[in-house]
This record gives C-alpha cells, structure tokens and sequence, in this order.
C-alpha cells in the first residue's frame, strides 16, 4: 500500500471495482485501485484495460419496463460509472444497450487514471487486509492465490463452480397440468399447499421429452472449464444423467414415488418438482435440473413438460467457473463482510450475475464503504428496487444459493394483481423508482436527475 495511506482499497479493476472506486472517490475520499493486468491475465481477460467486457457486448434491454433497464435507471440516478460510459460507447442494437466493448473500457479506464483521488495500482493482491476499509471485487475468475485468502475468511462457504438449474416465473407455470404435494407426504391428497409444484409426465410425454433431452445441443466450455473435468461429479447435469438410460432421471430427480395427481387419482409416470426460491414464491427452480444445454434448447426441452409449455425463464442453467461466496451466509443487504468490519464484497463473488448486476452491486459497496468511513448506518435500497432486490437476494437466508441476474421475479408482487405482463412490469418499475425517490430524500442521497 502507498504512503498516502488512502481510506479505501479496492481489489479488482472490473465493472464493480471501478463502479466502488468512482463511487468512494467522488466522496472525496482517497482510493487504492488494484488490478493485475496487465503483468498477469486471467484466462478469460487479454485487455489491458480496467472494465472490460469478456462476453457479450450488450448491456441488455433498455426499456425501464424491462428488469434489465430499471436496473440501469437505478443506477443512472444513483451516479453510475459504468452507465455513462455504455451511452458514450453505444452502438446500434434496437432496444438493447449494447457498447463498442474499447470505447466502453478505454472510458472508464480514463476515468479512473485521471481521478484525483484513485491511484491505480497494477499489482496482484494475494490476501486481504485485516484492517482498514476494503472492497474485493476480484471477479468469477479470481486467482488462486487471492482466492486461497478468501476461502481462509469463508471456509467451505466460498464455491468455485456454478451448477445451476434453470427458474421460472411463478406465474408462468400452467397450472392446469401441476398440483401442490410435497414427496412422501401423508396428507398430500387432502393438503394442496405442499411446499412443492409437481409437474406431471404420463408414458409418451415422457419419452418424447427424454428423447430430446439426450439428443440436445450441449453449450461449449470455456478453456478454464474443460481443464476441470470432473468438477461436476457431485452435481450431474441432467442430460448427462439421462444418456444414462431411459429410466435414469424417472428413477432419479423425476422420481413419482410418493405422489398422487389429484386429477388422474393415480401415480404420474415421472415427475418434475419445482421448489419455491424466494419467500414469496414468485419464482420456482427445476429441482435436481442442473444443465449445460444452451439456453435455446433448456427453452425447447424443457416446455415439453407439459406444465412449463409456456413457461417464462428467469435465469437459465449453468455449469461454469464461476467463484462466489455463499452470500447469505456473510453478507448484509449492504454487501457488508459480516465476519470482519470494514471489509466488502462485490461482483459476481457476491452471487450476481451479469455485467450491470456486477456493477450495481460495486456501486452500493462503494456508497456504504464511505457510510462506514463515517460511521453513517448503511444503506439497504428499499426491496421493491432492482437493486435492493438483489442485495436482498444474495443476502437473504437461502440453504441452496445460487447466483441470480436481474428479473420481476425477485422483486416483491404488486399490491393489486395485473394480468398483461407488460403493463403489470411497467408498473413494478414505476413503484421502484418512487421508492428509490423516497428513500433517497429520506437517506440524504442526491439523485442525477
């Protein structure tokens, strides 16, 4: 660490790095920056630059009805870095935000070079200070060294694999063809609040979904994943487990045994559970569907069960590098380190997943990391935001956490009901930037108008 002894050190040059940096410097506050580039790359990264973009070019939609563009807006009031560099370097993409990935990384890397109070730093940081204030946003591809240090602070609560099924909207589930039972449960015939939605197959609905699973386009692995071979033994992708036989996942994750279709009275042939994945139960998760299909195919396969024929998905699965910490277990609403003062996390660590998820979440570690430094109570965005639902999501009680990207589904339902999709997500928005709006004057926040 320099001489100017700065208040903040912030581990990691990506968006949510750069996002906390801007965020602490404009307080006035001074700021270590540390990133390895570009004396040591990632697999993934082979930009010098800070911020860059290693997938996709597009932010997403921008359409403030849209989960992805409200939580752009949120940003864009609370004084977001990396939104103002995505309309300098956008390009034509119809309704999405989508940047010149150079423009977009040379801006912001600008922007932390000529701050006065960020002195970027390009070395790689290997263990975490136990004192002062500090935000790790080191990134899914953390190195070993730095990410030995954070397994020292998380114990087994730090994964470095995502095996996620896919999850669907609550309200897109058809109910016609699903019933409420929990597995082996006594009452489940008289009980229809079983913890579970069932989602029956008969004989040929089976076989034909089984057939197209095992025939499905497998999405490509990354260098860095194909180098981990038996990672996922403890987690067998679904495909995978049905090239094991006909029967494999029906003596497996779609087991019938101990349920009873209430309409038919008998035994369905095989059984998709769907397990609820937020208190209140506005989205559901494919149990035991962990998948490396591409997501058109998950679409495709998948709706052939009869209950998700239109199903809406709000993340689909995944099976990749991806280091996170178990966040419920450490983490506040406010991205705050439970277990050591001062000390953040943000990114893709925490368990959000995407571009502006990433930056959204350096933004608010940033803000509460300059609440810390004066010892102001931090700041927990209202759930009904974008932004304070996924603060709430990766820090809320949760025994099989799994990373989450922005969607309807993890915001809290309307008062009133609204059947059109469109206009009942407009109105989600509406509510969220008022709420913003109130807890900003309430809290002292000064918005960009």
């Amino acid at each position: 660490m320099n001489d100017k002894k700065p208040s903040v050190t912030v581990i990691g040059g990506g968006l949510a790095g750069c996002e906390a940096a801007w965020a602490i410097a404009n307080a006035g506050i001074l700021v270590d920056l540390y990133e390895m580039k570009p004396k040591k790359h990632s697999p993934a990264h082979t930009s010098n630059y800070l911020a860059e973009l290693v997938c996709s070019n597009s932010l997403k939609a921008r359409r403030i009805d849209s989960a992805a563009g409200l939580l752009k807006e949120e940003m864009r009031r609370l004084g977001s870095l990396c939104i103002s560099a995505a309309e300098q370097a956008a390009v034509a993409a119809g309704g999405a935000l989508a940047v010149d990935r150079d423009l977009f990384s040379g801006y912001i890397t600008k922007a932390m070079e000529e701050h006065p109070n960020i002195s970027v730093i390009h070395e790689e940081v290997t263990t975490i200070p136990k004192e002062g204030v500090v935000v790790v946003a080191s990134g899914p591809l953390t190195s070993e060294a730095l990410s030995e240090d954070i397994q020292r602070l998380c114990g087994k609560g730090l994964h470095f694999y995502d095996a996620a099924a896919p999850i669907v909207m609550a309200d897109s589930i058809d109910k016609e063809h699903a019933f409420c039972a929990s597995r082996y449960d006594k009452n489940a015939e008289e009980n229809s609040q079983g913890d579970y939605v069932n989602c029956p197959m008969n004989k040929e609905e089976y076989e034909a979904f089984h057939a197209a699973l095992v025939s499905a386009e497998i999405a490509p692995l990354h260098g860095f994943d194909k180098a981990n071979p038996d990672v996922y033994e403890g987690c067998m992708p679904i495909e995978v487990l049905a090239k094991r036989g006909a029967d494999s996942i029906r003596f497996g994750p779609m087991k019938p045994v101990g349920l009873r279709d209430p309409k038919t009275g008998h035994r369905p042939w095989a059984v998709l559970q769907l397990r609820a994945e937020n208190n209140e139960k506005t989205m559901y998760n494919l149990v035991g569907f962990q998948t490396n299909l591409k997501f058109p195919e998950q679409k495709r396969v998948f709706g052939m069960i009869p209950a998700l024929n239109h199903a809406e998905f709000v993340r689909f699965g995944v099976m990749h590098r991806n280091t996170f910490i178990n966040s419920p277990a450490f983490l506040t609403a406010g991205y705050h380190f439970k277990l050591q003062d001062g000390l953040f996390f943000a990114g893709q660590m925490t368990g959000v997943e995407g571009y502006m998820e990433s930056a959204s979440s350096g933004l608010l570690a940033g803000l509460n990391a300059v609440r810390f430094l004066k010892g102001a109570v931090e700041l927990h965005l209202p759930r009904t935001t974008m932004m304070g639902a996924l603060a709430g999501f990766i820090s809320d009680k949760n025994e099989d956490f799994q990373p989450m990207g922005a969607n309807f589904g993890v915001l809290p339902p309307l008062e009133k009901s609204i059947r059109d999709k469109r206009e009942r997500y407009g109105a989600l928005s509406h509510r969220a930037l008022a709420d913003l709006e109130q807890f900003a004057v309430e809290n002292g926040i000064q918005l960009v108008e």
